[in-house]
């Protein structure tokens, strides 16, 4: 592949994850209110995170067609009008769902890694949130030392 090819496909990459971005909430909502995608609604959660985290340069450890796949997978999950329209109640999600599953199965293993990935972040940042309350509750706890020490040495001094 050429470097103008290989350009062109990043940035229709980059377009469709910045357009899948930004409608994260209908995705979502999808995911709640449609039956058809129910089973797949933590996987469609975490393929939005990865490309959310794609995104923003946040994990970019991926292979490009794990990434593209994912785009491509929330692309058709998002569009109304696919092989099976969405407004068709009962089946028009078997299509979606179709779509979802081979997309997983192609990115099982880059999904898993990145699933590992995402884990140990909320892990470090829950424990650097902790840490930083035990600062904040142990620096409080001096101020009111000192605090309670000028109170009594000022009560001290109004005695003498």
């Amino acid at each position: 592949m050429s470097d103008k090819n290989k350009e062109k496909d990043d940035k229709g990459l980059l377009e469709s994850i910045k357009l899948i971005v930004s409608k994260e909430d209908k995705i979502k909502d999808q995911v709640e209110s449609d039956r058809g995608l129910e089973r797949y609604a933590k996987d469609l959660l975490l393929l939005m995170s990865l490309v959310k985290d794609y995104y923003q340069g946040n994990y970019r450890n991926i292979p490009y067609r794990t990434i593209s796949a994912a785009v491509i997978g929330l692309l058709y999950v998002l569009n109304p009008i696919d092989l099976i329209p969405d407004f068709i109640p009962f089946i028009g999600h078997i299509d979606d769902a179709l779509v979802l599953k081979f997309c997983l199965k192609r990115m099982e293993k880059d999904l898993s890694k990145y699933k590992k990935w995402k884990n140990e972040q909320t892990a470090a940042s829950d424990k650097n949130t902790d840490s930083k309350e035990d600062k904040d509750t142990k620096a409080k706890g001096k101020e009111e030392k000192k605090s309670a020490k000028k109170d009594k040495d000022s009560e001290t001094d109004k005695k003498s």
